[in-house]
């Protein structure tokens, strides 16, 4: 017992218990410093400060220690990572890419729309890129017009907008409209489909409340300001900047060959009723040959009564023999009924 206290009061114990503490220390620093040394330099010479525990922590959370890295860089030199503001704090960055978002295009997102004088905050551009848009296009496009073709290229290239005005005269038009992204209705907000879709309804109610397609055709902006008077950026993501008639062209004349068919169809239920007609009096004529052969046959039948009659006259001694063979009464008898003979 006394020589585990001896052993304990020496030198060589207290030399070994710091090298053993020393070696629980500096072997995982060591380890830190070699797998996160770089890039913790990195985001200090930057002014980007992130601990080695916070790079540790990253790793071990399955998040990119790296891309919170350079977006925290990218953010400083931007001026976006102020002291005084905690928006872009660590913890925040990794919440992003935790919750599935991509921090590198909501940073640069912001970036841009700094530099170009939108306004747009760390917290709208996440919840912008976690709803499924792209934030930094619709901070390009609000920067840079876009416009959109109506109908859809992609629908092809030949296919056009039909409207009939009035004298059944058929358009065909295609439009192009250009538009800056509306960032505080970008969530929630329609897209291009919906533009595109309002697009179509408004050439066609335009053309439509002609009186003749010669008018559509003399003043093409007649469409453009039937379209922006409809409110086509109505709840939609987009601020509408212009409308223009890119093409115009004249299709089939729909009321005229409505017209013809109409007339077609007149023609042929005029010519049923007179087939009907004929054939009733087809019938009709049928019907008195019938009759007329009837007749005859009563006619007949009265005319072979006679002979009989007469024969029963003379056995009766009704009647009598001239010589010039015509016959006389002699006595009178009852008067005999004989059918008419027509």
């Amino acid at each position: 017992m006394e020589s585990i206290f001896e052993f304990v009061a020496t030198n060589e114990f207290w030399l070994g218990l710091a090298a053993i503490v020393g070696s629980l220390i500096l072997v995982p620093l060591a380890v830190l410093v070699f797998f996160y040394g770089g890039l913790w330099l990195q985001a200090y010479v930057s002014d980007a400060h992130t601990s080695l525990a916070s790079l540790l922590g990253m790793s071990l959370r399955q998040v990119d220690p790296r891309i919170v890295v350079a977006a925290k860089i990218l953010g400083r030199q931007a001026g976006l990572d102020s002291k005084t503001d905690e928006s872009m704090r660590t913890e925040r960055l990794e919440a992003h890419i935790l919750a599935g978002g991509d921090l590198t295009r909501v940073v640069r997102a912001l970036v841009e729309s700094r530099r170009a004088g939108i306004t747009l905050d760390f917290d709208q551009a996440c919840a912008i890129d976690l709803a499924g848009r792209d934030v930094l296009d619709a901070v390009r496009t609000n920067v840079f017009p876009k416009v959109i073709d109506c109908p859809d290229r992609a629908e092809g290239a030949d296919k056009m907008i039909s409207g009939i005005a009035k004298d059944g005269v058929e358009l065909l038009v295609r439009a192009r409209v250009t538009v800056r992204t509306n960032l505080g209705q970008l969530i929630g907000g329609a897209t291009e489909q919906t533009i595109i879709a309002r697009v179509g309804q408004g050439i066609v109610s335009s053309i439509g409340a002609a009186e003749t397609y010669s008018v559509v055709l003399a003043s093409p902006e007649i469409i453009a300001e039937g379209l922006l008077a409809g409110g086509l950026e109505s709840n939609t993501s987009f601020f509408i900047v212009s409308i223009d008639i890119a093409d115009i062209d004249v299709g089939r004349n729909i009321g005229a060959r409505l017209r013809s068919e109409q007339a077609a169809a007149d023609m042929r239920t005029a010519q049923a009723s007179a087939e009907a007609r004929s054939a009733n009096a087809i019938a009709r004529r049928q019907e008195m040959k019938a009759k007329i052969t009837f007749e005859r046959s009563q006619k007949l039948l009265a005319e072979a009564e006679i002979p009989k009659a007469i024969g029963v006259a003379l056995v009766a001694g009704s009647m009598a023999s001239r010589p010039n063979n015509s016959l006389r009464i002699v006595n009178p008898v009852p008067v005999v009924t004989l059918p008419v003979i027509l």
